[in-house]
């Protein structure tokens, strides 16, 4: 699937990524119908600079996270418009079933709004919502993937932007940017039109960890069954939370194991991330895989990136790669 953004226009061939310790950047092209990371480009932020959260706000000096995007940008060609990633700790990301989905979209909105005022951390009136297809129920019910985010934390983030000189036309969170460079197939004839040998299949578990947070998404095909995340103040370990999950999805989702599980984001951490592939693959039974972007998208300008480039690039292909081929 294509989750999709907060806000949603024609994607650009360029995406920044904010991220609480860098901004990173790529800019896409297309050569004979191959993906192809032409530049990328990073800046690291002063700490402090970006505290992400989800109901306060989350960044103390725009200034200087606009002229590192600035920075970036000029390494990228100064382009006027981008796709903007921020970490998953701005959303609060729900699975919503319905019986029965409403043909108008204004009409959708108006239920999803009504069914998450009780839950949402802040006044629904503040939020920006993305309403995005789940899996189908076997009784025809359909579920969804909902996002709610506060506006004026969204805002912040496109106002460092706007000063920068680029507009932020599409804004998404990391991990669903991630999810996407997996499932974008590096032998469709085009992407968004993928073939069933390189579509993932079955049910697979991506952990996206970070030095701030952590996010599970466990997937079945294309479609987002299950979705937690907790941030660096949380409780429990890794460990705890990976057991859960499985509880959770052989209890509740009735899964029968995951044929893939896949890390991303681990290579920043202290140690790597081959510390928590051991932890993962003891635990689950199974292989553990890095998510590489370059499966997606070729890197042109280098044969063996570190894990560390690849961690970087994976949200911001995803995200350039999510709503189809860009020409």
């Amino acid at each position: 699937m294509s989750f999709r953004a907060l806000f949603q226009t024609p994607p650009p061939d360029v995406a920044i990524e904010i991220d609480h310790a860098h901004v990173g950047g790529a800019r896409l092209m297309w050569r004979g119908g191959q993906a192809v990371i032409a530049a990328h480009a990073h800046e690291a932020l002063p700490a402090g600079t970006v505290v992400p959260a989800l109901a306060a706000a989350n960044l103390a000096d725009v200034p200087a996270v606009s002229r590192a995007i600035e920075r970036v940008l000029g390494e990228l060609g100064k382009p006027s418009r981008v796709a903007l990633v921020v970490p998953d700790s701005v959303a609060k990301v729900s699975l919503l079933r319905l019986d029965k989905i409403p043909a108008k979209a204004a009409d959708l909105e108006e239920i999803v709004r009504w069914q998450v005022r009780k839950t949402a951390p802040f006044p629904i009136e503040q939020a920006v919502l993305s309403v995005s297809p789940g899996g189908a129920g076997s009784d025809g019910s359909r579920e969804l993937v909902v996002s709610l985010a506060r506006a004026d934390v969204i805002q912040q983030y496109e106002q460092a932007c706007l000063m920068a000189g680029a507009q932020a036309g599409l804004v998404d969170i990391a991990t669903f940017s991630v999810i996407n460079a997996i499932l974008a197939s590096p032998g469709a004839a085009a992407i968004g039109h993928l073939s069933p040998e390189d579509t993932p299949r079955g049910d697979w578990l991506l952990v996206h960890i970070t030095d701030t947070y952590l996010t599970l998404a466990v997937m079945r095909d294309q479609s987002l069954l299950f979705f937690r995340h907790r941030g660096e103040e949380a409780e429990g370990t890794l460990a705890d939370l990976i057991h859960q999950t499985a509880m959770y999805y052989e209890d509740r989702l009735h899964g029968g194991g995951f044929g893939r599980v896949l890390i991303a984001g681990g290579a920043r951490l202290p140690g790597g991330a081959e510390s928590v592939r051991r932890g993962l693959e003891e635990r689950l039974g199974i292989g553990v895989e890095s998510v590489d972007p370059r499966q997606a998208a070729a890197l042109v300008d280098r044969i063996d990136a570190a894990p560390e480039l690849l961690d970087l690039l994976a949200p911001l292909v995803g995200m350039l790669l999510r709503e189809g081929r860009v020409d």
